[in-house]
């Protein structure tokens, strides 16, 4: 009987190896259309949730048709006018990455632990026919373990808040990771953005904070034992909310409404 050569196991497990790399690559590259697919109904899905519309019994398609996809410039807060960029093929931080569309953060100014920024950002605007009634928002920024990524709504007064969505991030579960939870994102609806003076005034604070009625339009119940995710959604919020986010375009909206 033939001795069997020292290396065949190896060029056993070798070959098997190559075989199901094949396969993985093959079920990946078939599958990226439907993960796609996938993906954008999910991101509707949450742009509704927030913005207080999603029913489950109705298509996602069907319910995302009164909402407007457009994109803004993030420092003169005008929207983006450019027939070369699609919003629907928009990506977001494929733009902060690159150097025609996105930009640094010096450390001063990066407070929602980001980094890079982009030029333009996606806005979704609901509407009822021609009228507008309120406007969602993406948001970013650092938590304890990872970046964390949300929709806010806000309505057509621009200040007051009508829902949030958290739908990615890598927090602690039962803890930061209680983003999710339905019953802590309804205690941020109708809370109040920005002061009598316009100044951003929003808040979120430690759980079970002491204030007054007044002071509470503005402050937002933070997350149970979650202290540095609490501090990182507080600090999105002041980045996105102020003059290096959305702020320049709430006040051009305001001047000059839907045009432009």
């Amino acid at each position: 009987m033939a001795k069997e050569h020292p290396l065949k196991p190896f060029y056993s497990v070798l070959v098997l190896a190559f075989a199901c790399s094949a396969l993985v690559a093959a079920a990946a590259v078939g599958l990226e259309p439907y993960q796609t697919v996938n993906k954008t109904l999910n991101q509707k899905k949450n742009i509704l949730n927030a913005a207080g519309l999603y029913q489950p019994e109705v298509g996602v398609e069907e319910q995302f048709s009164t909402i407007e996809t457009r994109l803004v410039d993030l420092v003169s807060g005008t929207f983006v006018e450019d027939p070369d960029i699609d919003p629907f093929e928009f990506d977001q931080l494929d733009a902060a990455m690159s150097d025609e569309n996105g930009r640094d953060l010096d450390p001063d100014t990066d407070i929602a632990g980001i980094r890079r920024q982009e030029k333009y950002s996606l806005v979704y605007l609901v509407k009822d026919g021609d009228s507008f009634e309120q406007v969602v928002l993406p948001i970013r920024g650092k938590g304890l373990w990872s970046t964390l990524y949300a929709y806010v709504a806000i309505d057509a007064d621009l200040n007051t808040i009508r829902g949030v969505s958290f739908y990615e991030h890598g927090e602690t579960p039962g803890l930061g990771g209680e983003v999710e939870n339905p019953r802590w994102q309804k205690g941020w609806q109708d809370k109040t953005l920005y002061d009598q003076t316009d100044q951003l005034a929003i808040s979120v604070v430690k759980s079970g904070t002491q204030a007054s009625p007044e002071e509470r339009d503005y402050q937002i119940d933070g997350l149970s034992g979650a202290t540095i995710t609490t501090q990182g959604v507080d600090s999105m919020m002041q980045f996105w909310f102020g003059d290096h986010g959305f702020k320049p375009f709430f006040e051009q909206f305001k001047n000059g409404g839907l045009n432009g």
